[in-house]
């Protein structure tokens, strides 16, 4: 039986969807957590209570993990108020239309600081606490895009692709320090930063029916792996993407 009995997990984008999902799975799991979010409060409170409920303490914390000072504002707190970091989960992302050609600049710089940037802003800050603690597991959330690519969305491939050259590469140097550093590649999931695409029907069924299991991801689909590569089952793991697509990407 997994379990992270008295562990505190860090999520990153936590209010919901694949983060919601973890945190509540990890809580499950016996980890208390501190959840970040950037905009919906209302969304990370009703998440928060479920983990209460489940009889875990949770701080909810809002923030701009993009943003160098308000990413080690995060890791900070959760030192001031739990002394210890055991698990962190860089969840946050967004994924928007680009067209090479007709795409701004702000769009590209946006997707690559929230996605990539924030990503090493939360490990730059975690892993003095980490060395200190004598170890600690860190897994990002890539994506298939960051794989394969994906036509009109190169910016958020190249944030994704970049999360797994980043993983493999602090994984390396990590290791010494007990710190296992993984990746988690979702393909499609079936969560709200998919409703607009998925509102077409025709479109829902061509994408299940490319995916071997004939079926799209939910975000406890994605939650699962993220919990393996957070528990004890996974000590001899690092440096290493867990595919969670059905089968449609075998990289």
């Amino acid at each position: 039986m997994i379990s992270l009995s008295n562990k505190v997990s860090v999520i990153t984008g936590g209010s919901r969807g694949i983060g919601a999902a973890t945190a509540l799975l990890l809580a499950k799991a016996g980890s208390n957590v501190v959840l970040n979010y950037l905009q919906n409060k209302e969304r990370a409170t009703l998440v928060a209570n479920e983990i209460k409920d489940l009889g875990r303490s949770v701080i909810v914390h809002q923030g701009n993990v993009a943003l160098q000072p308000e990413a080690s504002n995060l890791i900070e707190r959760t030192i001031l108020e739990f002394g210890r970091i055991d698990v962190v989960i860089n969840n946050a992302g967004i994924w928007t239309y680009g067209e090479v050609g007709n795409m701004g600049e702000k769009i590209w710089d946006e997707t690559i600081e929230v996605n990539l940037k924030g990503v090493f802003n939360i490990c730059n800050a975690v892993v003095p606490h980490l060395k200190r603690n004598g170890g600690g597991r860190i897994v990002n959330i890539s994506s298939t895009a960051g794989q394969r690519g994906e036509a009109f969305h190169s910016h958020y491939a190249a944030s994704k692709g970049g999360i797994l050259a980043f993983t493999k590469s602090i994984a390396s140097e990590l290791a010494p320090y007990g710190i296992l550093v993984n990746a988690v590649a979702p393909g499609w999931v079936d969560t709200e930063m998919n409703d607009s695409v998925f509102a077409d029907q025709d479109f829902k069924n061509q994408v299940v029916e490319a995916i071997p299991l004939k079926k799209i991801a939910t975000a406890e689909d994605v939650a699962g792996a993220v919990l393996f590569l957070a528990s004890e089952f996974a000590r001899h793991v690092t440096g290493t993407t867990i595919n969670v697509n059905g089968g449609s990407v075998l990289a």
